[in-house]
């Protein structure tokens, strides 16, 4: 239980409050001087008939010995106008929280509110045939956090990768490959080289606008299981997969599932018999819909005039797929914020049919990556390609090694965690619906808030453990009077204290950047308290105390950056 916890359970007895009512009126004071928690008495005002300040001075008469009572580590109670603020025992505290983290080690800030469960995540899902574009980077770290993230919290998350591997882009890309392309540049440079037919057909459509009737007629073939149309289009799937196998190894992301839109062509007629018999479907200018009026939306698109199923009619066979398959206990969407109202739609119908599980489905949007202020787009080949980016970041990396630490051992292992860090740090540092403006000097700059400045605020304290020749505690650590006084390590002290409160938030809000502010705010932290205190210092208990600290922080750093999908290099 945290000491926010215990600090309520005192207070709401003697307040007359629910412990959660209790709970939610505790705050954490701006300024450090106000105390570590502060309890705010005016909601008692209107109940005891009394002004808030003398509430305020009552209770803490009372409050006072029952937390000494109790046992929990508060050092002083103050009262400030219509405030009680509670200052923490920080030697008591200190020596809980290092030994908590030191003593857990990975396991600091686990929690088990999954109870194992699964969840589905919808995450990354490119185009076949199409490059891997920083658009594209988005739902993948997001989705990749948020599983790292739950798993944390006792749940077992489940990666999906829903490929966009049908459509009618498939037919135009047979017309195009069998008029200009060779088997030879394909296997040689798969994305680049079906990019480059993409765009071709469209530019050559333009004079030629019966390009498009053929392209309609092969996606038809392939639709019915014509064997070329088929063997094309499986060849381009596993050669566009094998490309982009490359990008998620690099980002260390793998997948428990890579079933596309393909996969649902033969499951969505149960969608249609299911809606029928519920009296859900009905006809609307030609096409087959169900309508949601009765939660002010349009009418959800369930088959177009001409019978072809559509987008939603393909989410609902995937939702029914994945309940049957994993029995999951939320499903995730990790797609843009545009498809909004789509995803709406999709949980409103699966409710009408009368699926309980669908109110655990979450679609988790995100704002876009903007190149100059603008989006992005495959439009005519103008693209950021993801891989050359982070190639590019890795080189970047590499050439600062060779400046400033040229004897440094795994050069290329840590050219890599940095430069691919420093990517996906950029864009998890910021909150999921904002729009990010892609800039690779921002991203790699070794100040301020970035993914090399906490990785290397990691390797500054994983090195002065090496030189101080640190060895962890093999029993329960003793923190001599007065090792870690100042404001300096306490502020760090609090920080660790209230990692396991952040993962929780993270998780619950399905919010990876509340993890990623959180470790650009325990490193300042840390690089402040190594400015202003010598952890080396003449009294040996002293030192094995401050080291200590290094070490929890080391560990803390460490599981925030793994969490985001990020490498922790020891030395850079």
């Amino acid at each position: 239980m945290s000491y926010k916890n215990q600090i309520a359970a005192v207070i709401a007895p003697l307040a007359n409050l629910e412990e959660a009512d209790t709970l939610r009126l505790l705050e954490t004071p701006k300024d450090p001087k106000m105390g570590d928690l502060a309890f705010p008495c005016f909601q008692l005002a209107k109940t005891l008939r009394k002004a808030p300040p003398m509430i305020a001075a009552e209770l803490k008469e009372k409050i006072q010995p029952a937390l000494a009572e109790a046992g929990v580590p508060v050092g002083n109670v103050e009262v400030v106008g219509a405030y009680i603020n509670f200052f923490l025992d920080q030697e008591a505290v200190a020596q809980d929280v290092i030994s908590n983290v030191l003593t857990a080690g990975d396991a600091y800030g686990a929690a088990d509110l999954g109870h194992g469960a699964n969840v589905t995540i919808d995450l990354s899902s490119p185009n076949i045939a199409k490059p891997f574009s920083m658009g594209h980077l988005r739902s993948t770290v997001i989705g990749n956090a948020l599983a790292n993230i739950l798993a944390k919290l006792g749940y077992n998350p489940v990666r999906i990768n829903h490929l966009g591997d049908w459509g009618t882009q498939f037919g135009k890309l047979i017309v195009a490959y069998k008029k200009w392309g060779s088997e030879e540049a394909v296997r040689k440079s798969p994305i680049p080289e079906l990019l480059r037919l993409y765009v071709q057909f469209h530019d050559e459509a333009k004079a030629d606008p019966s390009l498009e009737d053929q392209a309609r007629e092969w996606f038809k073939k392939l639709e019915d299981g014509d064997v070329e149309a088929t063997e094309l289009w499986q060849w381009f799937r596993d050669e566009s997969l094998k490309e982009f196998n490359k990008t998620y190894e690099l980002m260390g992301i793998r997948f428990d599932s890579l079933h596309g839109e393909a996969f649902y062509n033969d499951k969505m007629d149960r969608v249609v018999t299911l809606l029928e018999e519920k009296g859900l479907l009905v006809e609307d200018e030609g096409a087959m819909v169900v309508k949601l009026d009765e939660f002010d939306m349009p009418p959800c698109l369930i088959k177009k005039s001409d019978g072809a199923t559509l987008y939603a009619t393909r989410d609902l066979a995937a939702a029914l797929y994945r309940h049957d398959t994993y029995d999951f206990a939320k499903a995730l969407y990790v797609v843009g914020g545009e498809q909004r109202l789509h995803f709406k739609q999709v949980f409103k119908v699966l409710e009408k049919l009368g699926y309980e599980w669908a109110k655990e489905m979450h679609h988790i949007p995100f704002g876009m990556m903007l190149k100059d202020g603008k989006k992005m787009s495959t439009r005519k080949g103008k693209v950021v390609l993801l891989d050359e980016v982070l190639q590019q970041a890795i080189d970047d990396v590499r050439q600062v090694i060779a400046e400033k630490n040229p004897n440094l051992e795994n050069q290329d292992a840590v050219a890599k965690a940095v430069g691919v860090g420093a990517v996906i740090f950029h864009d998890l540092k910021n909150y999921r619906l904002n729009d990010i403006n892609f800039s690779l000097e921002d991203m790699l700059t070794f100040e301020g808030e970035t993914g090399p400045y906490v990785q290397y605020t990691h390797a500054r304290a994983c090195s002065i453990l090496r030189k101080a020749g640190y060895e962890p505690a093999s029993e329960k650590i003793q923190l001599p009077a007065g090792a870690l006084e100042g404001a300096e390590s306490w502020a760090v002290v609090t920080m660790l204290l209230n990692f396991p409160h952040i993962v929780q938030r993270a998780g619950t809000e399905f919010d990876p950047s509340i993890i990623g502010k959180y470790a650009i705010d325990l490193a300042q932290a840390f690089n402040k308290f190594y400015a202003h205190v010598r952890v080396i210092a003449d009294d040996q208990a002293v030192t094995a105390a401050r080291l200590h600290l290094v070490a929890a922080t080391v560990q803390v750093l460490r599981t925030a950056l793994n969490l985001l999908g990020l490498q922790a290099p020891q030395e850079m």
